[in-house]
């Protein structure tokens, strides 16, 4: 019996456990066994890798083997263990030497010629890689995404022979060198929102301090093209939160793209998404759209014709920044640091308070349709704020409207001031940090006291108002809190008493 060991890696998490491929040959009837909780596509290997071999003139043991994908008791998914099957077979059947393998993992999905195809979960492999000190064989539709991962030793293959080649010292495959980082993200402008200034103002302060955002307002007065441009006036993600961002989409169904490196997230869920679709879930967990909004933006429209229970499931992420998806033979958890951007009408005919005077909506059916939002959900919401109809001298007037550039310019200044003061933004701040942070001036203490009295202001309600004047002072660049600045972020706060 021989014994071939082949390093891969898991797809389950950036840190996924170290998965090797153990190759068995033995007396007994020709057989090939795929062992440690393989689902149909690994278990398809089988097929692939004998006609891959055979195709390429090696020669396939006419004799027992048994694969091991180690540990058993995780399971194992996706085609990208086709290649280190293959290697592990050559090695154990002495076509290959074993050493050659040493320091190297390799991941990749074999056609039935031998050519190898991308697979899902790159930049995450690469980075266990690179944290492994050892080098990565991958297909060379991968290694783009893959180089995102700094000081990762790259090295592309097309086929199943150049990896043959380059392990038998022949020829050897060159290391991928990643060219130039993508350009700059292009957003929508602000420029193209004709007048509510009130509301880009309140967008602005959101995105100075990373404060979920809810807008209430009739259809048509521009609430979603407000929400589509507010990533542009988010600040630029670091390096590390780019990598955290590529890493997720990378495990994620859709995968992720190069040319998007650096951008930021935009998610819009449709109202009729299920409660895994959200938050992540399946058999082998795979994040959801929380998770897929991680460092970006999360914009829910039309709020309350979400499922309940799926608009529940957001306040644990929002709070703790990470979700826990638990199932019975699998456990995992993903990044959900996202900004949430909601909107909703304001009745269910969406003309309540109009001019027209169009809306026959009762009190009743009105307080019906807006507790479909659930108060603790409500209290998490940093900013609420109407979106009224622009009026007609707003949208014909000729001059345009200020620019995401120089809106982000403040929004980064303010950004930075926080980072140097807290190292996180405002929004994050925990009870004794905005104790440190947030203290205000007498008249600005009274005012608060006064809003607490008045509008009977919970307790994450009142440390909210606080981080949101906060923002404020930040963008204003004073160092203290002051009254004007609490009495901005309580109109903030003055429709806690519709939910």
């Amino acid at each position: 019996m021989t014994v071939a060991t082949v390093a891969s890696r898991a797809l389950a998490g950036i840190d996924a456990p170290e998965v090797t491929v153990e190759v068995h040959l033995g007396p007994g009837l020709p057989a090939f066994h795929i062992v440690g909780l393989p689902d149909t596509e690994v278990r398809e290997a089988r097929d692939r890798v004998r006609a891959a071999l055979n195709h390429v003139h090696f020669e396939f043991p006419a004799r027992r083997i048994t694969v091991n994908l180690a540990p058993a008791e995780l399971p194992k998914d996706s085609s990208r263990f086709d290649l280190p099957i293959a290697l592990g077979v050559l090695a154990a059947s002495g076509q290959l030497p074993q050493e050659a393998l040493a320091g190297m993992e390799f991941a990749g999905e074999l056609s039935l010629t031998g050519e190898l195809r991308a697979i899902r979960g790159a930049l995450a492999m690469a980075l266990s890689a690179r944290s492994a000190g050892r080098a990565f064989v991958l297909p060379e539709g991968n290694a783009p995404q893959a180089a995102l991962a700094e000081g990762a030793r790259i090295l592309p293959a097309r086929t199943l022979l150049e990896v043959v080649a380059h392990l038998a010292g022949e020829t050897l495959l060159a290391e991928y060198r990643s060219e130039a980082r993508a350009a700059a993200p292009a957003y929508p402008d602000f420029s193209d929102v004709k007048g509510q200034q009130q509301v880009k103002r309140a967008l602005e302060v959101a995105a100075a301090g990373g404060h979920s955002v809810l807008m209430v307002g009739p259809p048509g007065t521009g609430k979603s093209m407000l929400a589509a441009r507010f990533p542009g006036i988010l600040p630029q993600l670091s390096e590390g939160e780019a990598l955290e961002v590529a890493a997720v989409h990378s495990v994620s169904s859709s995968g992720f793209e190069a040319a998007r490196w650096g951008e930021r997230p935009f998610r819009a869920p449709h109202h009729s998404a299920s409660g895994p679709a959200l938050v992540g879930g399946g058999n082998l967990p795979r994040p959801g759209e929380i998770s897929l909004a991680h460092h970006g933006v999360l914009f829910l429209d039309e709020l309350p014709e979400f499922d309940r229970d799926v608009l529940e499931a957001l306040r644990e992420p929002l709070e703790s920044g990470k979700v826990s998806i638990a199932r019975a033979a699998r456990q995992a958890q993903f990044p959900a640091r996202f900004q949430l951007v909601a909107a909703m009408n304001p009745c269910p005919c969406g003309h309540c308070g109009d001019r027209s005077g169009r809306c026959r909506c009762t009190p009743e059916r009105i307080a019906r349709y807006r507790g479909r939002i659930s108060g603790p959900l409500a209290d998490r919401i940093d900013i609420k704020l109407e979106v009224p109809a622009p009026r007609e001298a707003e949208l014909v007037a000729p001059v345009a409207s200020e620019s995401s550039e120089a809106i982000k310019k403040r929004v980064e200044r303010a950004r930075e001031v926080q980072m140097l003061r807290q190292g996180k933004p405002n929004a994050l701040l925990g009870t004794r940090e905005i104790d440190r942070h947030c203290g205000t001036d007498r008249d600005g203490d009274q005012l608060l006291r006064h809003a607490l009295a008045r509008l009977l202001l919970s307790a994450r309600a009142y440390h909210r108002v606080l981080r949101v004047a906060r923002s404020i002072a930040d963008l204003a660049g004073r160092t203290s809190i002051a009254a004007e600045h609490i009495a901005e972020a309580i109109q903030y706060r003055r429709l806690d008493a519709s939910f």
